[in-house]
Formats: structure tokens, C-alpha cells, sequence
């Protein structure tokens, strides 16, 4: 790595999808020596700009420039030769391959025209004890815990002697001692010259890391501001603008009954001592950073992960431990994060995925017929407004917002007296995200409980009765809706 001080510099840069403008017109420079905090809420344009620079993407229109020199790349690898490395959110190593060979992959030196393991390894363990890490570079990286496998990333980058240094929330499974040796690096590099992007949702990490902001908001530049004026109040400004106050939902009569009783629920350091108390027809949404507990919390409560200690009461049964089939005859039910994945069996039909739940049959005589199916899946259909050309069409025809829509139905189904649902409006229009939190509210005015997890915190406050927030997987907080605001809310998410 040289030591002159690297530049990097995007000039309209612009990255249009169809139908929509991720990123408008970004005019935006870094220099080395300082760490530049990027911040932004979901959909703000942040991941966006990083796979622009990282050439993971090209953009529709504006140019790149890194050290005065325009630069066009086609792929990553271009991106990464050029001296530009990337840690992402997503964990991208192999877990079969060696700790050395997760972090040169691709660029293992050679000696004689064969792999030199020695140097190899070498290099590694030289890399990982600027992290503060002793490990054997020869084991599998599969063997090693999510915080470590984070390090491995970041030396992956580091091997890269990058001139400019992207990392997308890379404290998010870090615990605070890795996280002081992280900052110590970045602050470390900066020094030597190279630039380093920062992006977060932790305000309380900017002002130990960064010397400046910059934040965007729906795919445009707002400002950049010095970290000397990056209080909690202006970023906030920054990031939702003027923010305004829609009709609340009726609140749960106070008598209703609890449904759900959650007792010091824990796992690991997935999250710990969670209490709270559900009640019939109540929206409780569940508040957080990345990286807080929130998806591992709800997927504990549906027994579809283990959880160490703590009991979950529903309908006053008490169970420990759980598990998926048991859940769902008490009636609890989860829509997972990724519903193309775990919610729905794309190459099937709506026809079939709305009765996946309810028909299971545990011997020939509860066969279903495909008369019983299309009754079903007709009812729902209209009930829910899905819009499906053919109920025999493979859901994967489905957009995003009907293919929710088709995941609710299916729990529906079931009779549930909990739903859980995990981001239920991630990656749907803005009119399938008013008529799913319809549906919501509806079933909540029916005695249906709901346990709602969402970045989006506009929608927390719009929809939920109460909403838990929780940091690094414990609660930090409630906070009431008809009383409190979406800076009180931000605010205790993010400091």
C-alpha cells in the first residue's frame, strides 16, 4: 500500500431499474485520512451506491473517479484490482475452504508454479493479528462463529491493500472489544491514506469512527455535514425529512386477554431476557438496528430455531422446548423475512401454496381434493384482492406484494391467534404495503395478536399499538405511538 492520499469521486452518478430510479444524479467526493460515515434509511440508495463503486453493477449515467482518473468496471474483480474492496452484510466465505484460502481466494501466491501454503499462511495470520485475532489459518472457515467469520471478511478485504475501503454494517455481529479493534484499523488506514466509506445505522458508532456524514435520502444526496455536526437531531432530519403523523389504529380494548406471555426468552447471543406480553388483537411491533435479535427472535418464539432458556405461554400453555408443528397448533404462525425462500414453494401454484399449511395429511383420509384446494384458494383470492391470472399458475408468477399476500392467506388458513411476520413489506410497492397493513389492521380488529418486525419505522408507527425495541438482543426500550414520535423512536434504535 503506497502512502499518498487516495481520492473518491462519483459525478451524477445515476442508476435507474425499471419502473424505478434507485440512485439520482450523487455527486459526491472522499478523500484518505478521513472515515466517511454513509447513512440512510432502507431503500435511501446506500447498497446501492456500493455495488456502483464496487462494480458489482454499472450505472445508467455519471462517472466514477478514483484517484482523478475515471473508471469504468464491468465486474468486482475489476473493482478489486483497481484497489477498491468491499465488505459487505452478507457473509460471503466458504465454509469448506481454510481460513488462508477464504482470504486469498483466487490470489494464493505461488511458488514454482505451485500453491505456497506456507506463505499463504503466513500472510493470514499476519492479517488476522491486526485484528487482534489468533486462529488457525488452516481450519475450515465453516467451523467458526458469525463474529469471526465478520473478521474473516474484513481480512479478506484487508489482504487487497485497498486505496479505498467500503463496509457495509460491518459491526453488525461484532461484539464491542472486536469492534474497538476495528475502528483502531479503519482509523489506522485512514491515517496511511486510503479511503474508507463507512455505512451504519448505529449513530452511536459515527461519532467514535467518523470525521464526517453524509447522508441519503430516496436515492438522492442530501447533505454532508462535519461529525462536529452530526448531532442525533440533525441526522434524523436528514435521513426522513418533515415526517407526518397519519391516523393511528383503535387501540386493543383494555380488557382484552393476553395471548402470548414471553418470560426472560433466550438464545445465546442471539438475544436474552425478553419479557413482554401479547394481547388479543394487539399490534406489537418489534424495533432495531441490524444485527439486534429481532428476525432470530421471532423465528425462537416460533420454534423453528432453539432457544436456551426462557418459556413462551400461548392461549396458557406453556411450551418448552418448541417447534414448528406444535406452534401452529397452539396457533402461532410466521411469515418469514424471505418469502420466496421460506414462505412460499415458488414452482407451485397460488392454488397450492394457499392451502400448503392446512392440508397435511396424515393419512388417506384427509387427502384433500382439488375441489376442496380451488374453494379454498378462491376465497382468499377475492378476499384479499390477489391478483393471479390463473390460480394453477406457479406462484413465482406472483409480484412481491401478492406473493405476501398469498403467504398470509396460507396461515389464515390455519385459524392462528398469533402472527409473527418478519419485514412483511420488503421489496413491495407502495400500494401493496397499504393493502397488506389493511388486512392487518382488519384481522387485529377481529382479536387476531400480531407481532410485526420492520426497518421500515414509519411503518411501526403507523400500524403498531405498542412497539419493543431491542439492542444487540436485549430490550433497550417500549415506546407507545399515540405518544411518542419517529425521533423518539429513531433515537432509541440507533444511540
Amino acid at each position: 500500500m503506497d502512502s499518498r492520499r487516495h481520492t473518491l469521486e462519483t459525478v451524477s452518478l445515476r442508476k435507474e431499474y425499471p419502473g424505478t430510479v434507485a440512485l439520482r444524479d450523487v455527486s459526491l467526493r472522499c478523500e484518505g485520512g478521513e472515515i466517511r460515515a454513509l447513512l440512510g434509511k432502507n431503500g435511501a440508495g446506500k447498497s446501492t451506491l456500493v455495488r456502483l463503486l464496487g462494480g458489482a453493477v454499472q450505472p445508467t449515467s455519471g462517472a466514477i473517479l478514483v484517484d482523478g482518473h475515471t473508471v469504468r468496471f464491468r465486474s468486482p474483480r475489476e473493482a478489486s484490482r483497481r484497489g477498491i474492496a468491499t465488505v459487505h452484510q452478507e457473509l460471503s466465505l466458504i465454509p469448506g475452504l481454510s481460513i488462508a484460502e477464504n482470504i486469498f481466494l483466487g490470489r494464493l501466491p505461488r511458488r514454482h508454479g505451485l500453491i505456497d501454503w506456507r506463505t499463504a499462511c503466513r500472510m493470514a495470520e499476519a492479517l488476522l493479528a491486526e485484528l487482534g485475532l489468533a486462529l488457525d489459518v488452516r481450519s475450515p472457515a465453516g467451523k467458526l462463529g458469525v463474529a469471526q467469520q465478520q473478521m474473516i471478511e474484513i481480512a479478506k478485504a484487508m489482504s487487497l491493500a485497498p486505496s479505498v475501503l467500503m463496509m457495509d454494517e460491518p459491526t453488525s455481529a461484532l461484539a464491542h472489544r472486536e469492534t474497538d479493534r476495528l475502528f483502531t484499523l479503519l482509523k489506522r488506514l485512514a491515517a496511511k491514506g486510503v479511503v474508507v466509506l463507512y455505512i451504519t445505522h448505529r449513530l452511536e458508532e459515527i461519532h467514535r469512527v467518523a470525521d464526517a456524514v453524509t447522508v441519503l435520502r430516496n436515492g438522492e444526496l442530501v447533505r454532508t455535514i462535519p461529525i462536529a455536526d452530526a448531532n442525533a437531531g440533525t441526522i434524523v432530519g436528514m435521513m426522513f425529512g418533515a415526517t407526518v403523523r397519519k391516523e393511528r389504529p383503535p387501540e386493543p380494548p383494555p380488557s382484552s386477554a393476553p395471548v402470548m406471555e414471553v418470560r426472560s426468552f433466550s438464545r445465546g447471543e442471539a438475544y436474552s431476557g425478553i419479557s413482554f406480553t401479547l394481547h388479543e388483537g394487539e399490534i406489537l411491533g418489534i424495533a432495531g438496528v441490524l444485527g439486534a435479535g429481532r428476525t432470530e427472535l421471532l423465528r425462537g418464539l416460533f420454534g423453528a430455531d432453539p432457544h436456551d432458556a426462557g418459556s413462551v405461554t400461548v392461549g396458557g400453555r406453556t411450551v418448552f422446548p418448541s417447534f414448528p408443528a406444535q406452534m401452529k397448533r397452539l396457533g402461532v404462525a410466521l411469515a418469514p423475512e424471505d418469502r420466496k425462500a421460506e414462505g412460499l414453494v415458488q414452482i407451485l401454484s397460488t392454488r397450492v401454496n394457499i392451502n400448503l399449511a392446512s392440508f397435511w395429511p396424515p393419512s388417506l383420509h384427509w387427502i384433500t381434493t382439488a375441489r376442496r384446494e380451488r374453494s379454498v384458494a378462491r376465497r382468499y383470492v377475492h378476499e384479499m384482492d390477489i391478483a393471479v391470472q390463473s390460480l394453477d399458475s406457479p406462484a413465482s408468477n406472483l409480484s412481491g406484494g401478492n406473493q405476501q399476500k398469498v403467504v398470509l392467506a396460507k396461515w389464515l388458513d390455519t385459524g392462528p391467534r398469533v402472527l409473527l411476520l418478519d419485514e412483511p413489506t420488503r421489496g413491495i410497492d407502495v400500494q401493496a404495503k397499504q393493502q397488506v397493513f389493511d388486512i392487518v389492521r382488519g384481522l387485529s380488529a377481529q382479536g387476531i395478536a400480531f407481532l410485526v418486525v420492520s426497518s421500515e419505522l414509519e411503518e411501526l408507527m403507523d400500524v403498531c399499538h405498542r412497539i419493543l425495541i431491542l439492542k444487540k438482543g436485549r430490550t433497550a426500550g417500549e415506546l407507545l405511538p399515540h405518544d411518542g414520535t419517529l425521533e423518539n423512536l429513531i433515537r432509541l434504535c440507533m444511540e
